[in-house]
């Protein structure tokens, strides 16, 4: 493959990078990394210079970005005839922007000269040192982190508890570059067989990290289990299209909806119930008459927790938040958190005074951001860390300091992206994170005096 030239070798990068998006959700086509990654090491053997190692690694990464992220141009699809336009552009932006970093790594390697298991290190550290870097630079967008694709099964992603999603990506990368160094020597002689047992050892790993992740799991209670005595939840999910989600005639009719399926058959036993992110499409905090409608939905003695705008403003709104509300039974905010990070032009527009543009989510003000993490101590529920959306994406940032929650609970409205992979993709970032913020290893059997998750369902997600 190093001896393709022009739009042969451009095309052949850009189908390794399509090839490696197949192994995340929800296709999972985990095999598929070696060959992505196998050619792109191969191709790279045929790089002209700093500048060709740097395209060479920006087409293999705007493959990757273009079929990963493809799905955000469905969210300007909602309302067609405003954003309509702008989807492609986005779509084709984003991933041009988002290949930068696979071809920093790219060009890393390309600019030690190293050969054989040496480069195949290199090329994982300088891949992990690019999405951490994705992670945090512009805000940060560490959508499909390589590690993500081992989301498959709660056996694998348990090795995330030592080491976060960062290990399972450098893990990954080991592996499905290994096999390339076969191609370097010949099989036969002594360095043949120690290619071919270090290629052996690395795809290996993936498999060790599955049995261990299974031994940890041989202690955690069986799927289905009550892992917090006394607590019964119910997740409401009304499947509300965001097309007609703010129309004015149809707000209150929503809101019934989701009253209507949560004191369905079953209430009478259940403790907590979870409404979706923006579920009450309302600025609650302002509708009193709303929240005594809404607090219909809590159980005796019993909390609500739902997703709901925030605003404040004496006689015009001056502020929104993205919020979720803790309401009780009389309809009192018992407590709430804001969402701190934010979907720039989703729901806040970078630079507002140069850009005009209007963001997606309803009206016409920004977001505020939120005050960062916490932890609330609810009654009746072991201390729990929210999130709004995305922020489930972040590896071990959206969880305030201080002792360890007893489990994360991610509201999310993933109904701009439709059955697209988006929302599939974001579960598996939102499981991934319940995994890294639980249970130091060895897992232990989750208790109501010590509340922990290995992930199998530990971040409970309600999604509109």
């Amino acid at each position: 493959m190093g001896a393709l030239r022009g739009w042969r070798r451009v095309g052949a990068a850009f189908l390794c990078g399509v090839l490696a998006t197949a192994a995340f959700p929800p296709v999972y086509a985990i095999p598929a990394l070696i060959p992505a990654f196998v050619g792109l090491l191969w191709l790279l053997d045929g790089a002209r210079g700093p500048r060709g190692a740097f395209g060479l690694g920006w087409v293999f990464g705007f493959g990757h970005m273009a079929s990963g992220v493809y799905w955000v141009g469905l969210a300007f699809l909602v309302e067609a005839e405003r954003f309509g336009a702008v989807a492609p552009v986005a779509v084709v932006g984003l991933a041009a922007l988002l290949a930068v970093f696979p071809a920093l790594a790219i060009a890393a390697v390309h600019a030690a000269r190293w050969r054989g298991p040496a480069r195949v290190a290199l090329l994982a550290a300088a891949w992990l040192g690019a999405e951490w870097l994705r992670s945090w630079a512009l805000t940060g967008f560490p959508w499909n982190l390589l590690g993500n694709v081992w989301a498959v099964s709660a056996a694998p992603m348990q090795l995330a508890a030592v080491t976060g999603v960062w290990g399972l990506s450098a893990l990954t990368v080991l592996a499905a570059g290994a096999p390339a160094v076969l191609g370097e020597v010949p099989a036969g002689g002594a360095q043949g067989r120690a290619r071919q047992i270090f290629v052996a050892a690395m795809v290996l790993l993936p498999a060790l990290a599955w049995l261990g992740g299974a031994a940890r799991l041989a202690g955690a209670p069986a799927p289905g289990a009550d892992p917090v005595p006394g607590v019964r939840l119910r997740l409401v999910q009304a499947s509300i299209p965001q097309k007609l989600k703010w129309r004015g005639d149809l707000r209150l009719d929503h809101v019934r909806r989701q009253l209507a399926l949560t004191v369905g058959p079953g209430f009478e036993r259940i403790t907590h119930v979870i409404w979706p992110e923006t579920a009450v499409p309302f600025l609650l905090n302002r509708e009193p008459e709303i929240r005594r409608l809404v607090a219909r939905a809590v159980p005796p003695g019993g909390l609500l927790l739902t997703g709901a705008p925030r605003g404040i403003g004496r006689e015009t709104l001056t502020q929104v938040w993205n919020s979720l509300f803790v309401l009780d039974a009389r309809g009192e905010i018992v407590a709430g958190y804001d969402k701190y990070h934010l979907v720039p032009f989703g729901e806040y527009v970078p630079l507002r005074g140069v850009i005009d543009f209007g963001k997606l989510t309803q009206g016409r003000m920004d977001f505020s951001t939120g005050p960062g993490p916490r932890t609330l101590n609810l009654p009746g529920l072991p201390p729990v860390s929210p999130l709004i959306c995305y922020e489930a994406i972040f590896p071990g940032r959206m969880v305030a300091p201080g002792p360890r929650p007893g489990w994360l609970l991610n509201v999310t409205n993933d109904g701009w992206f439709g059955t697209s992979s988006g929302p599939y993709q974001h579960f598996a970032s939102a499981r991934l994170l319940a995994v890294e913020r639980a249970c130091p290893w060895p897992a232990r059997p989750i208790r109501a005096s010590r509340p922990c998750s290995t992930g199998m369902g530990g971040s409970w997600a309600a999604s509109a």
